[in-house]
């Protein structure tokens, strides 16, 4: 599991190390690390360190001192390097000295050209877009350079993924002690490229201000079947879905449901046909269930169904689309099981009484602001989905832009849902049913590492089983 820590938690891990080594030795160790991986992609691009063309964006900060220190070293081992300072007079001096002793030059301007461009222009505690001097620089980046960020990229907030302004687009991040939660959100997350940690000793807290699941943990959440299982003890999902203007909606949420692991799936809606039509196996009508879905494709006046569902307060249900509007947060907070609402922006912001702009400008604001409220599990949906619960707040790092398309989140519900039925948390339900479905998407479109092709929904549910096989090795 990736773990991301606030700047205030990472600061004080600093200052708390700082104290017990000599004076430099901390900057030493994050320049070192620094400079081993540039020197590793200097050397996949063109064979080699010596010779190549190294421009080091400094700003007056410990950023900027870690790429000097780390352009020192790469000039020690060859590389013409050359330091544009953003303000000559507060460039770091002891980063600026080992620079020249190494060989190292400083110019006023950036060059026209360039292998590899170090982005030391701002640090974690930089707040808004670049001011006009770095930005200047920014701008003056060569055309097909690699860009790696010292830490965070430049214009970036650290604490929320937030870009304000102008700001450095990474293609590596090369980041020290902690991921910072801005590397793992969008829009920071997408201005970051590949990142890199490197360890530089910092004894930090066992929460975590954000986290990512990887592969191994979203496997030791998986509920699978054992020899004595049957179809109620894997789950039987109750799917309250669609009407006669979205049917669809029904379709692709049962679709997920059953991919998702469901020993049985119980429809209850206006569009059993198209449903067992696609899916004979479903039982229609009301029954035992382990938990709901309500909401996808429902259209309006169907309140009271959702207000059924959320009724049976030992029963987990999941809230989606249409079941979402007017929701009350104290009929959710009286509940004791397991409720987990999954809005995408505009429904949040419906939700909390703000602007969508408001949300997507601060959607980890937005997603701890709406567990509070609701005592529920919340899945914010978009380009980093984020789940919050309990005051922990994971970020999914699975997906491709071709999941936003429509039904896609339909399936999600019925696939979380699946997963509440067997017996997960809402919390984690919904950060593994979002990895998941992140990984489908990407094999439906035909790219596991990025790229591919458009996908429909279908084809995202149709994907789940290879993504399960995948999580599982």
């Amino acid at each position: 599991m990736r773990t991301a820590y606030s700047v205030e938690t990472v600061r004080a891990a600093e200052r708390e190390l700082m104290a017990r080594l000599p004076e430099g030795a901390l900057m030493a160790r994050a320049a070192a690390g620094l400079a081993a991986v540039c020197a590793e992609l200097l050397a996949r691009r063109r064979g080699r360190v010596y010779g190549s063309r190294v421009v080091l964006l400094a700003g007056p900060g410990d950023n900027g001192g870690d790429a000097l220190y780390a352009g020192a070293r790469l000039a020690r081992r060859g590389a013409a390097v050359t330091a544009v300072p953003m303000d000559p007079a507060r460039i770091h001096p002891g980063g600026l000295a080992a620079l020249r002793a190494a060989g190292g030059r400083v110019a006023e301007s950036v060059p026209a050209r360039a292998d590899l461009v170090l982005d030391g222009l701002t640090g974690i505690g930089g707040r808004g877009g670049l001011r006009p001097a770095a930005a200047a620089l920014a701008e003056r980046i060569p055309a097909g350079a690699l860009v790696v960020a010292v830490d965070l990229p430049s214009g970036v907030d650290a604490d929320t993924g937030e870009v304000a302004g102008p700001a450095v687009s990474a293609d590596v991040t090369v980041t020290f002690g902690a991921y910072k939660p801005g590397l793992l959100i969008d829009p920071g997350a997408s201005r970051a490229g590949a990142v890199r940690l490197v360890p530089i000793g910092l004894e930090l807290p066992d929460r975590a201000d954000l986290e990512a699941l990887q592969h191994a943990d979203v496997a030791r959440l998986l509920p699978l079947p054992g020899a004595s299982s049957d179809k109620y003890r894997r789950g039987v999902v109750g799917v309250v879905a669609g009407s006669e203007q979205y049917p669809g909606a029904a379709v692709l949420a049962v679709a997920g449901a059953l991919r998702g692991g469901a020993g049985a799936v119980r429809y209850v809606g206006p569009a059993a046909g198209a449903v067992l039509a696609r899916y004979p196996e479903v039982l229609v009508g009301r029954g035992r269930v382990q938990a709901w879905v309500v909401g996808p494709g429902l259209g309006s006046g169907r309140a009271a169904e959702v207000e059924r569902a959320l009724a049976d307060r030992d029963v987990p249900v999941l809230v989606d689309a249409d079941g979402l509007r007017g929701l009350d947060p104290e009929v959710v907070r009286a509940r004791r099981a397991a409720t987990l609402l999954t809005p995408h922006a505009g429904e949040a912001a419906a939700l909390l009484g703000v602007a969508r702009e408001e949300v997507e400008a601060g959607r980890l604001a937005a997603v701890r602001g709406l567990a509070g409220r609701y005592g529920a599990a919340v899945l914010l949906k978009g380009s980093t989905t984020l789940v919050a619960s309990g005051g922990v707040v994971r970020a999914n790092p699975t997906g491709t832009p071709w999941l936003a398309t429509a039904g896609s989140g339909d399936v999600l519900s019925g696939l979380a849902g699946a997963l509440l039925a067997g017996g997960l948390s809402g919390g984690d339900a919904g950060a593994v049913a979002a990895y998941l479905h992140g990984l489908a998407g990407r094999f439906a479109a035909g790219a596991p590492a990025g790229g591919g092709a458009p996908v429909v929904a279908q084809e995202v549910a149709a994907a789940l089983p290879e993504a399960w096989r995948s999580v599982r090795g």
